[in-house]
């Protein structure tokens, strides 16, 4: 089976209930859409917001604190919000790359050894029992090493364990100064075992395809950030029947647009390419811009360097039948939309809802979220910006 690059667009925005607001709650949201990128605090709320119709955050907020969904250094070894059931799963398949790449020469200067690391680790879980600041972290390791800790030591630990978020402030349950705890299941794959590293990693790409396949081993390795050649052992052993398990192939093959070779789980939503998509104003990191390798997928070429910028700030944008055509913030009586290029009448129309709405869910939290990127708005072309009156 060939599909088109429209039909990879609608594919997407499917499972990620994009096309339309899903009556679901917050624990079975974030299971249908398996990740929500959640470096900037308000994010993953105004993720479900796009969503979940009559999201309350307010669920949002007890779900992180009872820690049914769960916030940490996951994918990309970026923070995301996920549900707690795949937070062990999602954490043994990457931890090699997060091994690679936190106990790397900004942790081994402090005179540490990965050796040491994976020595410290369980008694730094033990010590994270209840929630602890960066600073009683620092000043335990410094106790633990009898010298205080070098800022690099610290630095890669408190990635490289398994740690999780601990809520610390509203609007977003999550301030500018993190708290840790540990889970309440240690993944196996710390400090070190290869087997629950790869059976793990089959169960992620299972859940990555469920949330945004059809997707190619590149795809795969881009959104976990892991080898390509682990996702392509992982793909074979998933094509394989299993007769021990009783099942058949787990994945199935399709043909690109490009001719190129690409993978999904069988019976997942592929809507027909003119399927309508709502207009959608979008947060910040959204997980749909980043989880590819291919980012042709939402994101205009023209455009991929003007929403995420020379640092990694991906801005908050506009989704306008289904891709990237400008960017959002928050001004003074609504919404400032800029758009990339020109936009038909009936379009601006139901921004403007989405603005209305989006004013209203803000307006307790925090209406000027996002102000702090507001700097890379002087440097964005604009065909044309208009103010989406808030009421």
């Amino acid at each position: 089976m060939t599909i088109t690059a429209r039909g990879l667009n609608r594919s997407t925005l499917a499972r990620q209930l994009l096309l339309e607001r899903a009556p679901l709650g917050v624990e079975d949201g974030i299971r249908r859409v398996v990740a929500l990128q959640a470096q900037q605090a308000a994010s993953p709320y105004l993720a479900l917001w796009n969503r979940l119709s009559g999201f309350d955050p307010a669920g949002l907020d007890a779900a992180f604190a009872r820690h049914a969904v769960v916030k940490a250094t996951l994918m990309r070894i970026t923070l995301h919000a996920v549900h707690h059931e795949d937070f062990t799963t999602f954490r043994e398949a990457v931890q090699p790359g997060v091994r690679a790449s936190r106990l790397g020469d900004r942790f081994t200067a402090s005179g540490l050894t990965a050796e040491d690391a994976d020595a410290l680790v369980p008694e730094l879980l033990a010590f994270a029992d209840r929630p602890r600041t960066n600073a009683e972290c620092e000043a335990w390791l410094g106790e633990r090493l009898g010298a205080p800790a070098q800022p690099g030591a610290w630095w890669g630990l408190r990635q490289y364990a398994p740690l999780l978020h601990a809520p610390t402030a509203r609007p977003w349950s999550f301030g500018d100064r993190p708290s840790y705890i540990a889970p309440p299941t240690v993944p196996r794959a710390v400090p070190a075992d290869p087997e629950a590293s790869e059976e793990s990693l089959r169960k992620l790409v299972l859940r990555y395809l469920e949330g945004f396949g059809p997707a190619s081993v590149a795809d795969v390795a881009q959104f976990a950030m892991v080898q390509r050649a682990r996702v392509r052992k992982a793909l074979q052993a998933l094509r394989a029947p299993t007769a021990t398990e009783g099942h058949g192939p787990r994945v199935e093959r399709l043909e690109g647009p490009k001719g190129e070779e690409l993978f999904d789980v069988p019976g997942a939503p592929r809507p027909d390419e003119d399927t309508p998509a709502p207009p959608r104003l979008m947060a910040m990191w959204d997980s749909t811009l980043l989880a590819y390798s291919d980012r042709d997928r939402v994101i205009p070429p023209q455009y991929r360097k003007l929403v995420t910028r020379v640092n990694g700030d991906t801005l908050a944008t506009l989704l306008v039948d289904g891709y990237v055509a400008g960017v959002w913030r928050p001004a003074a009586g609504g919404i400032e939309a800029t758009a990339f290029h020109p936009l038909p009448d009936e379009v601006w129309e139901a921004l403007a809802d989405e603005a209305r709405s989006l004013t209203a869910f803000l307006a307790d939290r925090d209406p000027a979220v996002y102000s702090r990127y507001g700097h890379w708005w002087n440097k964005l072309p604009t065909a044309e910006t208009r103010l989406l009156p808030g009421s």
